[in-house]
């Protein structure tokens, strides 16, 4: 019969099992993530709470200890921050789930960045104050001005969360999969 093939090209899941897996960058990724973010929480709450913004690059960021209930760029609602947690324990086990069949480099450091950040503000929403899976997460860096006076107060887990998201994108964009396969090629394959 003359129809399409439901067989997959031998050639391209030869070609894409020869691909190493990628769950060593994944990794390393998301414990510098998580690692930068520990300790950078850790050096501003232990110098900076309780006193005045420090001023960095001539005003262009302040280093401000802020404590934030709320998800991402205060988005949110008082009281519903056990919501965020269970969100992002979904994030984590996703990542977890997709880790075995990671082949691409740029998804994999994308994931380990996301999987870091994600990890780094969980764990200050299981453990700071006022209490277990209601921890206010320890936000400290402002651009353009102190208390968030511009732009968002954040720190390195929402930045290694956006920078990991970015570059997820990016390899959307770019046709690649999370397995090392060119989304372009399975289309014109078809």
């Amino acid at each position: 019969m003359g129809g399409v093939s439901t067989e997959p090209n031998t050639e391209s899941v030869a070609a894409q099992r020869q691909l190493p897996r990628r769950i060593g960058l994944l990794v390393t990724a998301g414990v510098v993530a998580l690692a930068l973010d520990i300790v950078t929480k850790y050096l501003v709450v232990a110098n900076l709470e309780g006193k005045p913004p420090l001023q960095l690059a001539g005003g262009l960021v302040y280093l401000d200890v802020i404590r934030n209930p709320y998800a991402a760029f205060s988005l949110g609602v008082t009281g519903m921050t056990w919501v965020f947690s269970v969100i992002c324990v979904g994030v984590l086990a996703a990542i977890i789930w997709v880790a075995p069949r990671l082949r691409s480099r740029g998804w994999a450091v994308g994931l380990g960045f996301v999987f870091g950040g994600a990890l780094g503000n969980l764990l200050d929403r299981i453990f700071r104050a006022p209490g277990a899976l209601q921890g206010h997460v320890v936000d400290f860096i402002s651009v353009f001005g102190p208390n968030a006076e511009y732009f968002p107060v954040f720190n390195f887990a929402d930045s290694a969360i956006c920078v990991g998201g970015a570059l997820i994108v990016l390899m959307a964009i770019l046709g690649r999969d999370y397995d090392g396969r060119s989304t372009r090629e399975a289309k014109s394959g078809e």
